[in-house]
């Protein structure tokens, strides 16, 4: 089979069809300093010269604008502010995908890193006081969240205007150790779909399942998110279950991890990455499969083992 671009190659394998290798992505954030112009910069240098990936994941290091206070009540979740795109990190996360489709032509795949409201909630009131609320104050907590998902809404519908092919969205707390399924769905779910709504144009737009590794045997609420509209979904599957055998079971979407953020590709033997790469695409026969971290590799990790992954996937020993 002739060698093939990264857009073709994604989308081969996103749709179920053959492709030359399975694709590969990796990730750690980066430190842009408010300008969506040089976070282009940096996700090119680092996606496309460095490491020449199959997707050029646009990181959230231009970050949703927080509150004033450091921490907010509840109560206070109602007042949460309503944003156009002339809200700076708005702008500049546009700017950016822009910026980088510019730099990249039509082929290469973009994805905007985004969060959830109820993750965005996370933040701004604290773990603890989130997830409490969601228990006990559903209705009030999501007034915020609503507006936190008519905000998100806009942010994702300029964002594939701007040339992004789908947005990566991280959702924390469906979890078995955070939420029950009950509770998420109804605090969680109704407000993604509001937010992701946004995204309905993307053919990229991948739902990141979160798991907190200090959590000790949590699960995540996996088979629920299979009717989210995105057509991949990804999570640490080296740290909670479901393994991808498993889940290839559970969905027709494609799937994205294989590799344990902090395991073979930040510090391992050639052969413990191999092993790795290989134990992922035996579990799926390399089918409907992009083989990436199920969460972000520590920012100061070394590059020598990320130069050995990016060799591995093109030279398999």
């Amino acid at each position: 089979m002739s060698t093939m671009t990264p857009g073709e190659r994604v989308r081969a394998a996103v749709a179920g069809q053959e492709v030359d290798r399975v694709p590969l992505c990796f990730w750690h954030h980066f430190r842009p300093e408010g300008s969506g112009t040089r976070l282009a910069e940096l996700t090119k240098h680092f996606f496309v010269d460095t490491f020449k990936l199959d997707i050029a994941k646009i990181m959230p290091d231009l970050p949703y604008p927080a509150p004033d206070t450091e921490q907010i009540t509840v109560e206070q979740m109602r007042f949460l502010p309503r944003l156009d795109l002339d809200t700076p990190s708005f702008r500049e996360q546009v700017t950016c995908v822009r910026t980088l489709r510019g730099m990249l032509g039509d082929d290469y795949p973009i994805l905007l890193t985004l969060f959830s409201p109820l993750t965005y909630a996370i933040r701004f009131l604290g773990k603890e006081q989130a997830l409490k609320a969601a228990k006990q104050q559903p209705d009030l907590l999501g007034e915020g969240l609503g507006t936190i998902a008519a905000n998100l809404y806009k942010l994702m519908e300029a964002a594939l205007e701007a040339g992004a092919n789908g947005i990566f969205f991280s959702c924390m707390g469906a979890t078995t150790a955070d939420l029950t399924l009950d509770e998420y769905a109804a605090v969680g779910y109704p407000y993604d779909i509001q937010a992701l709504r946004g995204a309905n144009g993307g053919w990229l737009n991948t739902i990141h399942i979160h798991a907190d590794p200090n959590q000790g045997a949590d699960q995540i609420y996996f088979e629920f998110f299979d009717r989210y509209p995105a057509q991949v979904l990804s999570w640490s599957d080296r740290l909670t279950g479901p393994n991808l055998e498993e889940a290839r079971t559970l969905t027709e979407k494609c799937l994205m991890g294989g590799l344990f953020e902090r395991g073979p590709l930040t510090h391992g033997s050639e052969t413990e990455i191999e092993n790795e790469m290989l134990s992922a695409i035996i579990q799926t026969k390399g089918h409907k499969l992009i083989l990436a971290n199920g969460c972000s590799i520590p920012d100061d990790a070394p590059e020598q083992w990320l130069h050995t992954t990016r060799k591995l996937i093109d030279n398999p020993r």
